[in-house]
């Protein structure tokens, strides 16, 4: 083997993405697959001129079955509108590279790049978990979120129905739910959740990042399409099932400017509420969303972060309550302000819609079981 000149040969150098992941990355949001932050070793990927490995073939994706002991999650936060929510699955295939729960991954060891969208866990018995926390004594209902962390309708959900058979339990409970997705699946369960509707006990939160099919094939791989997002948010209201459209995350200088479009394509479609989210980068996800500046627009992403810092009190992240989601700022007021001005512009009403949880029961063929 020749020998190398240290005086003129480079440094050795961290692997540009395209270069970690050749071959293997197609159809995925992240750049990386870096340690978590829980893991006692960390591991980086140098270029020391020398021999390179073969490229991989494309990453797969692979379920594993979760054996989870309860169902509903509990929260205390003041800034959001739930105390409860459920999670069929952990990670999610969508690969939205923007995603706040990638981190969650680090929790059971795994990354939150890479891995958070191709190594993904279901819980199979959520629906019998479901069913038994409903029924105890003592249980006081209120609005359950469904998929505030990871996407319920993530394709996975095609074969496992894990999500589905959620919906069936709360139906039989008269128990009122919110829903987030940003994928036309949901569309599928319209006959349950047109049933749901009819007694005030659903209604269904859409993601829509952009309008723009290349930006959103860069951003949320495997996400649908923005306009069968649209047409899903068409379909469920012309079922009689309230949608409201949520225009997030806002990424400055990249689809910021398209608020009043998403709104308006949204409302045209039947969306009743409209809402956003600012950008959120807890933990790795500052590091993973760099990065995928990095590869894919090189050019914005000093820029891009330098408004994000305004918007967060000269920070990356900020998780105070009240200001994580919308940040704070001239920069947060402009995006706060142009949300406002366009839902009055287009009518949307000035008041959320409430659901109803004072139907709830608990089945007679429950009660038999306790």
């Amino acid at each position: 083997m020749p020998s190398r000149d240290p005086e003129s040969s480079p440094p050795p150098r961290r692997l540009a993405a395209s270069e970690k992941a050749a071959g293997t990355r197609r159809g995925r949001g992240a750049t990386a697959n870096p340690d978590g932050r829980f893991e006692a070793t960390r591991t980086d990927a140098f270029d020391d001129g020398w021999d390179r490995p073969e490229p991989e073939g494309p990453l797969r994706t692979t379920v594993t079955r979760e054996a989870a002991r309860s169902i509903i999650s509990r929260n205390a936060s003041p800034d959001i509108p739930f105390d409860r929510s459920i999670n069929p699955y952990r990670g999610c295939e969508h690969g939205c590279i923007y995603c706040f729960a990638r981190p969650n991954h680090s929790y059971v060891g795994l990354s939150p790049g890479l891995d958070f969208e191709t190594r993904l866990f279901a819980k199979p018995d959520a629906a019998k978990l479901l069913a038994k926390e409903l029924s105890a004594r003592g249980y006081t209902p209120r609005t359950i979120a469904l998929g505030t962390a990871t996407d319920p309708y993530q394709p996975i959900e095609r074969s496992h129905r894990i999500t589905r058979s959620v919906l069936e339990v709360l139906l039989r409970f008269r128990h009122p739910v919110g829903i987030v997705t940003k994928s036309n699946l949901v569309v599928r369960d319209a006959d349950i959740l047109s049933e749901m509707a009819a007694l005030n006990l659903v209604k269904v939160a859409v993601s829509v990042t952009t309008l723009d099919p290349d930006l959103a094939r860069r951003m949320e791989p495997r996400a649908p399409h923005p306009r069968r997002r649209l047409e899903a948010i068409r379909a469920l209201s012309e079922a009689g099932i309230p949608v409201m459209v949520i225009a997030a995350p806002i990424i400055p200088s990249l689809n910021d400017h398209e608020i009043e479009a998403i709104l308006a394509e949204a409302r045209a479609c039947g969306a009743r509420e409209a809402s956003h989210v600012l950008l959120r980068l807890p933990h790795e996800l500052d590091d993973l969303v760099s990065d995928w500046f990095a590869e894919h627009f090189p050019g914005r992403r000093e820029h891009v972060f330098s408004l994000i810092r305004q918007a967060r009190g000269g920070k990356v992240y900020d998780a105070a309550f009240g200001r994580r989601m919308v940040g704070e700022g001239a920069y947060a007021e402009l995006i706060a302000r142009r949300m406002r001005l366009a839902r009055e512009r287009l009518g949307y009403p000035s008041e959320r819609l409430g659901l109803d949880a004072s139907a709830f029961t608990v089945p007679r063929a429950q009660l038999s079981l306790f």
